[in-house]
């Protein structure tokens, strides 16, 4: 302690850097991005480890790059993402640099959007070491001219660097065959998970030497089964994960890959294989019955036997995606949902889904029924209020994510539901379920009965203006009860007195989508999208939301990286004005059509919202293409602008 001038002065001593981790600790990544900025010590802290788990560093092939990955250098390890590459100078230079700075810290390198040539790559991979992932996704530069790793040298130089390698990705590439593919598996013989979605794999037939498969030598033009399950025989001891997506495997082919000697696949993506049949999922059930995960959505022909079968086989069975397999009915439903394993289902598209077994199978003891966590029943077009009262009682305790996009028999008695009983949801996505209105957001509804359940007898609950989680009385009549087709300030007093489930009871949310829901205003908007944590939010589509709406979601939802208001006439500057001095986090911001606004906003954005990254002002009148230059030249992390006829022109045409 010392006196100056009559004043006592404390030395406050620095907090232990320990402690300022443990603090930053309860923040989300937005917040310690901003809390990094205080001070050097603070920044120190942000990078400690523990908050170092599964990330990515992205950027593009540029000369500003370079000094990132120098930076880079200090961290015992490191995700990259490098887009854009091509085989100028200054993509060489980059590889090389990663190659110098990074070789043995690289656990992960992704290519997207990238021509690299065979020599630029080969210069790099006998660096990465310690890689344990590799994207090669669509890098048709590469394997267009059938030469890569054709030499031995650089085989064993690869090879001596792979040999840890855990997950191949090898999607989209149009130009894979049986000579490269084994020259580069064979650098891998530790292979845990390998995709081959949307490759041109001949399963039965080489239209090439218009012969069967398998045999001739191997083919230089395209990827044969025989080849593929070579690969998993000599590999099986580690292969758990295969994506097949989106080629034409037959149900033949996929028996072969089943009955693979040994091979326990622990994930399987089939999504978009049209050949598939029910009996090949059969076969697939019976000798692959340890599968975790199972994507066979849009598999047209499949049917509930396939359901059935799953049902039957796959007791460990933890995610399952059925979406758009249209011939799927509710048999075999309820089954599935016995399986006390499974966390996420899928039934988007679904479109003879009522919901009826899904809440059958639930029922069952609580032991022995699945504790769904995520569930996607997007336009599921026969989901009733019922089903979804239902589906929210038996799920309150797991559910975190729900999918209601475009049901629209969902209405107002299906949001308090939700809001009643599904309070730890972390996303909710109710977009053009038209008939959802503020009274719903608000927990008022008017009190109602369920619409008779033709199938179970069950007459469903008596929906009350406030039912809770005390259960459904008879309320005292409210000044609303007869209510006016719009809310009014009375009914929003009444409404902050109420002790209905509104949904802001839902505090947890990170994700809300309530595009299209057009009898939406800013009655409801202003009064309950209040979540602090929120970071995803789509308004588009809402004629009745003004700059009353934007200005709430300024205030009461800072957290925000991603907002969509195309097509919302009646925000214009003001509203933007009101909310971008409290949005610093935003990154993507959609305004298409919206014709009230200026190049006022942009020059706001500019000001305020200086980490966007992805701006769309298509269509808007009142928008200049001197504005967007402009805004493209201040905003130093902006990767996409749509601005198509912008000021009534359209620029595509010029």
């Amino acid at each position: 302690m010392e006196e100056s001038d009559g004043e006592d002065i404390i030395e406050t001593p620095e907090l232990p850097l320990e402690i300022i981790v443990y603090i930053l600790s309860f923040l989300h990544a937005s917040d310690r991005k901003d809390a990094s900025l205080v001070c050097h010590r603070w920044h120190n802290a942000s990078q400690d480890l523990c908050f170092q788990k599964n990330v990515t560093f992205s950027f593009p092939a540029s000369a500003s790059s370079l000094e990132l990955i120098r930076g880079l250098g200090r961290k015992s390890h490191c995700s990259l993402k490098i887009s854009q590459l091509d085989g100028f100078s200054i993509s060489r230079s980059l590889l090389l640099e990663v190659g110098l700075c990074l070789g043995s810290k690289v656990e992960s390198l992704a290519l997207p959007g990238s021509s690299i040539t065979e020599a630029s790559l080969l210069s790099l991979l006998p660096r990465l070491t310690s890689l344990r992932r590799l994207d090669l996704r669509g890098l048709d530069s590469l394997f267009m001219s059938g030469a890569f790793l054709s030499r031995e040298e650089h085989r064993q130089q690869v090879r001596s660097a792979l040999c840890g390698l855990e997950e191949l990705d090898l999607s989209d590439l149009r130009y894979l065959s049986d000579l490269t593919f084994n020259r580069l598996t064979g650098c891998t013989p530790r292979l845990c998970r390998l995709s081959l979605a949307g490759c041109h794999i001949a399963f039965e037939f080489d239209p090439y030497r218009g012969c069967p498969v398998g045999t001739v030598e191997d083919s230089s033009a395209l990827l044969s089964l025989r080849n593929l399950k070579r690969l998993l025989t000599e590999q099986k001891s580690t292969l758990v994960a295969l994506d097949l997506s989106r080629t034409s495997i037959t149900p033949e082919s996929l028996r072969t890959i089943a009955q693979v000697e040994d091979l326990q696949l622990k994930e399987l993506y089939l999504q978009g294989c049209k050949e598939l049949t029910d009996y090949s999922v059969e076969i697939l059930v019976k000798h692959q019955p340890g599968l975790l995960k199972l994507d066979i959505s849009g598999c047209t022909e499949l049917t509930s036997r396939s359901v059935d079968a799953v049902a039957r086989g796959l007791k460990s069975l933890t995610h399952l995606s059925l979406s758009r397999d249209w011939k799927l009915t509710e048999k075999g439903l309820a089954d599935l949902l016995s399986t006390s394993s499974l966390r996420s289902l899928d039934l988007s598209e679904c479109l003879h889904i009522s919901g009826t077994e899904l809440v059958k199978g639930l029922k069952g003891s609580s032991a022995a029924r699945a504790q769904l966590e995520t569930l996607n029943l997007k336009s599921c077009t026969y989901i009733r209020d019922l089903a979804v009262f239902s589906l929210t009682q038996l799920l309150g305790d797991s559910l975190r994510e729900l999918d209601l996009t475009s049901c629209a028999n969902v209405t107002d008695l299906s949001v308090c539901a939700i809001a009643t009983y599904l309070q730890k949801l972390v996303v909710l996505r109710l977009g053009w379920c038209k008939e959802v209105t503020d009274w719903g957001l608000l927990g008022m509804v008017q009190k109602t009965q369920c619409e008779h359940d033709e199938e179970t007898g069950d007459k469903g609950p008596r929906f009350t203006r406030t039912f809770g989680n005390m259960g459904f009385f008879k309320p005292p009549r409210m000044p609303f009860e007869e209510r006016p087709k719009l809310v009014t300030q009375t009914d929003l007093q009444q409404f902050k007195q109420q002790a209905g489930a509104s949904l802001l009871a839902l505090k947890r949310l990170q994700e809300l989508d309530l595009s299209g829901c057009e009898k939406l205003t800013d009655s409801s908007i202003t009064q309950v999208v209040h979540y602090p944590d929120l970071q995803r939010l789509s308004l588009s589509m809402l004629p009745e939301i003004t700059d009353a709406s934007l200005a709430s979601i300024g205030r009461h939802c800072r957290s925000i990286t991603s907002l969509a208001l195309s097509q919302c006439p009646g925000v214009t500057d003001r509203g933007v004005a009101l909310a971008g001095p409290h949005l610093h986090r935003l990154q993507h911001l959609y305004l298409s059509c919206c014709n009230n606004i200026t190049d006022r906003s942009l020059f706001l954005l500019m000001q305020h919202c200086k980490r966007l990254k992805t701006v769309d002002v298509s269509r808007c009148n009142n928008i200049s293409v001197t504005a967007v230059d402009l805004l493209q030249s201040q905003l130093p992390f902006l990767e996409n602008v749509h601005y198509r006829f912008i000021g009534g022109t359209d620029l595509t045409l010029m």
